[in-house]
């Protein structure tokens, strides 16, 4: 069971708030408006009226000891930004944010949130079970219908230094490798940036190499086992 804290409980927030405490996970839901914190008291851990920009508020309802924080103040930049600051400033692990905007959603990024969502690509459900599912190890978790799903899981030490031959990974864990995501180091205008190279037809032959992230595809019940391997 991890802690989560969901600041903003408009249609997003709430949604992602209501999910997770009906997965049994611990959730401290905040707003400024009481009306709102009203709406989901009755589901979650933890409902209260505050202003999270407030650091000493903050603390005192325990946001420096949550494992994830969902901000979704989304119409409000500057709540929006100052929120984020606080929940680094708090050491908070995982920061996920709601942006309006492309332009709100760099912002984010650039200050230091885990994950910014645009509305019209996640869902605040979809959100929360994603954030149940995704461990150090594992960097994404999408669950489809049929009872499969696929997973980003940053390759295990055990796969380093074997090829996809060796490892016989639909013989052996019953999944099926469907990309290779390599992150190298490139020259650009005399600076070393990082890039990201994504293998989507990835061969017999090719060497998983260290800190790879293998994209896989399998059934629930398989992918769980592989998600706990080691």
């Amino acid at each position: 069971m991890k802690k989560f804290a969901v600041i903003g409980l408009g249609r997003f927030g709430a949604s992602a708030a209501t999910t997770l405490a009906e997965k049994e996970q611990q959730v401290i839901a905040i707003d400024t408006s009481e009306e709102l914190v009203h709406e989901v008291m009755d589901h979650v851990t933890k409902a209260v009226c505050l202003d999270a920009t407030d650091e000493k508020a903050a603390r005192s309802v325990g946001l420096h000891n949550v494992d994830v924080a969902i901000c979704g103040i989304g119409t409000d930049l500057e709540a929006s930004i100052l929120v984020t600051l606080l929940l680094k400033d708090l050491g908070v692990p995982i920061i996920v944010c709601k942006a309006d905007s492309p332009e709100h959603k760099k912002v984010l990024e650039k200050i230091g949130a885990t994950k910014v969502i645009l509305p019209e690509k996640d869902t605040g459900a979809r959100l929360a079970d994603t954030l149940i599912s995704v461990s150090d190890q594992v960097l994404d978790h999408i669950g489809l219908s049929g009872g499969a799903s696929i997973i980003e899981i940053i390759a295990h030490e055990e796969f380093v230094g074997k090829s996809l031959r060796e490892l016989e990974m639909r013989a052996r864990h019953g999944v099926n490798v469907i990309a290779i995501k390599r992150k190298t180091i490139v020259i650009k205008n005399g600076m070393e940036t990082e890039e990201e190279n994504i293998n989507v037809n990835p061969q017999a032959d090719d060497v998983i190499s260290k800190g790879d992230i293998l994209v896989v595809f399998g059934e629930d019940d398989k992918i769980e086992k592989l998600k706990n391997k080691g």
